[in-house]
């Protein structure tokens, strides 16, 4: 096989709860970033270094309600959340209501290579970023920008959230996944969805990589990434079967959303449950796709 078939990739930047806006600027974005993976891909980058890499960017954008896109809790502060899975060593690292810096996903891979944890929160994991130097927001910065909040806040009891993800295989075909959020919007302060849990919002071994968005609480009642590895592990399931599956069960509870998901074959899939899904790919056969419905 040649590069562009062995290597393949899938991002995403959210699940979409209506279809009222243009996401025209978020496709041509998230198209973008795909090509850059592709091309570190080709030049032999690790599956590892291309998701956080990706994610990283994709937070830096301020197009998505991760990283720069986040926007506050009810008491008006910024609590991030991200995790990141090394398909191939079984490595994790994450952190959670993480305040004052710009990329939860290096600080998520900063546990996962610098402590023998898994995951870090609230103010322990601020302490830790600024141990490993991590980029911090300046004190008084208006660095953020609220994608996803034009039309204000939402309804009490309302979930509206917004995640972004990247699942990759390498030439070597090692897998790895990640997924930052700043959570759903409104939350009350120290909540936690799946995005920092590995098994709820993000998973990575040998076999499948997946992360998740929506509305977390269901995705962790679900268990939904892990969901999809046990059910092609043990039920024999395709990859295809496997996360509609997973998605369905999350569907039940009542909650909506979406997931991305490669296999070891470099097979990409992409369901949602939700009006639509930010979503972009490089499959297999060098194709590149990329869509919000």
């Amino acid at each position: 096989m040649s590069d562009t078939q062995t290597i393949a990739l899938a991002l995403h930047g959210g699940a979409i709860p209506n279809r009222s806006r243009d996401y025209a600027r978020d496709i041509e974005n998230m198209r973008g970033l795909v090509e850059t993976a592709r091309d570190r891909l080709r030049a032999g980058t690790s599956a590892l270094d291309v998701a956080v890499e990706t994610i990283a960017a994709l937070e830096a954008s301020g197009l998505y309600a991760a990283g720069r896109g986040s926007s506050p809790n009810s008491a008006g502060h910024y609590e991030l959340d991200a995790s990141l899975v090394d398909g191939t060593t079984g490595a994790a690292g994450a952190v959670a209501a993480l305040q004052g810096f710009r990329s939860p996903i290096r600080a998520a891979r900063a546990v996962m290579e610098a402590t023998p944890h898994v995951l870090l929160a609230g103010d322990g994991a601020a302490i830790f970023a600024r141990e490993q130097g991590l980029d911090a927001i300046e004190p008084g910065q208006d660095w953020f920008t609220h994608a996803g909040l034009e039309g204000g806040l939402p309804p009490p009891g309302e979930l509206a959230h917004g995640t972004v993800g990247c699942v990759v295989r390498d030439a070597q075909g090692r897998l790895a996944g990640g997924t930052s959020t700043g959570g759903v919007f409104g939350k009350l302060p120290g909540r936690v969805g799946d995005t920092p849990l590995v098994g709820a919002g993000v998973w990575a071994d040998r076999a499948v990589a997946v992360s998740c968005t929506g509305q977390g609480e269901y995705f962790i009642r679900a268990a939904a990434a892990a969901q999809v590895a046990m059910r092609m592990r043990f039920g024999r399931a395709s990859l295809e079967d496997a996360t509609r599956g997973a998605l369905a069960d999350v569907a039940a509870l009542g909650g909506e959303g979406g997931l991305i998901a490669i296999d070891a074959e470099g097979r990409v899939v992409m369901p949602f449950n939700a009006a639509g899904m930010k979503r972009a790919a490089l499959h297999r056969d060098g194709t590149i796709e990329a869509a919000a419905f």
